[in-house]
């Protein structure tokens, strides 16, 4: 019989006890040959000396999970500590990514929330930004462009590919007036900001979402505020691309610093500038495609994952817009 003492060091204990997914419990039912004691952000183990040393490697695994995805159902617990790894040859950083790299998993939101890339072209989206360090995302509204820009730029923070993100959009009024809204700068700019702050808190902790907006590890920002700045070891997202002008688009590609991932996404079938004003985006598509480490990605109806009357709303507006 051999003892053992192992800590609870890379999750809160409080969400290892927690009364409504007690993972404890289901230890305890998985290995009947052990017995386990809690204390703290303590185990206590006692049992035969192979079946605890399986346990410990199986426990570290379960804690790395549970740090990235934030929550794991008693399924997914049974399936991670009965698979049938050799006792000697367990590789729990490797497992882990072959976890998350299923199914075009990009990140684990709060609550067990799955966050994938769905449809081939953000499959080819994702694989594309892997690839290369700036790429376009062109498609209609409810293709994903933003919700893939915005998973891809957490799971890279997440991995500590980067230290930072950086999110913005230009401040274009869609047949409204900036100007007449009520309340400060901030209260008038948040709500074109609003779609990149609800994607992030689908896919972060409400804790760890405020943290990284206090810190400045998160900035959301209208485009204007970005001249004079470098970003570097940041992962950068230009959203609502195509009401940018060509100055702004430039000048935005132009704060790219080392280690940073850039993603513009944009749908040029809703162009809010005055019409004697080309887009940003379309010009730069044009100059900037045949450069290596530039990727551009199209995304069309077919990736639309929002309501099912969108591909027809969209569908209907194609064919109007062709017949005239």
């Amino acid at each position: 019989m051999t003892e053992k003492v192992i800590l609870i060091e890379k999750i809160d204990p409080a969400v290892f006890f927690n009364h409504s997914n007690n993972y404890l419990a289901i230890l305890k039912k998985l290995f009947p040959t052990l017995k386990l004691t809690a204390r703290g952000n303590e185990i206590k183990i006692s049992g035969p000396e192979k079946e605890i040393c399986f346990f410990e490697k199986k426990f570290d695994l379960l804690q790395n999970l549970i740090n990235k995805r934030n929550y794991l159902s008693i399924d997914e617990v049974s399936e991670i500590l009965l698979s049938d790894i050799e006792n000697d040859k367990i590789d729990t950083e490797n497992e882990v990514k072959q976890i998350e790299n299923s199914n075009n998993v990009l990140v684990f939101g709060p609550n067990g929330k799955v966050v994938k890339a769905r449809t081939p072209n953000q499959i080819k989206m994702v694989e594309e930004v892997d690839n290369n360090d700036i790429v376009f995302a062109i498609g209609p509204a409810g293709t994903g462009k933003t919700y893939t820009a915005v998973a891809l730029a957490v799971r890279a923070l997440k991995n500590k590919n980067i230290k930072r993100i950086f999110l913005a959009r230009p401040a274009v009024e869609a047949g409204e007036s900036l100007g007449f809204l009520p309340g400060d700068l901030k209260e008038k700019i948040d709500p074109y900001l609003r779609p990149l702050y609800d994607s992030l808190q689908d896919m972060l902790p409400e804790d760890k979402y405020i943290k990284y907006i206090e810190n400045r590890t998160i900035e959301i920002a209208p485009m204007a505020f970005m001249r004079g700045r470098t970003l570097d070891n940041c992962f950068v997202i230009l959203d609502e691309a195509q009401n940018a002008t060509n100055t702004q688009l430039k000048m935005f590609l132009t704060r790219m610093g080392p280690n940073a991932k850039v993603i513009i996404t944009g749908d040029l079938t809703q162009i809010d500038l005055p019409p004697k004003i080309e887009s940003g985006l379309k010009n730069a598509i044009k100059i900037l495609h045949n450069i290596k480490g530039i990727s551009v990605v199209y995304l069309d109806v077919q990736d639309v994952v929002r309501h099912p009357l969108v591909k027809k709303i969209i569908n209907a507006y194609s064919k109007r817009q062709d017949e005239n």
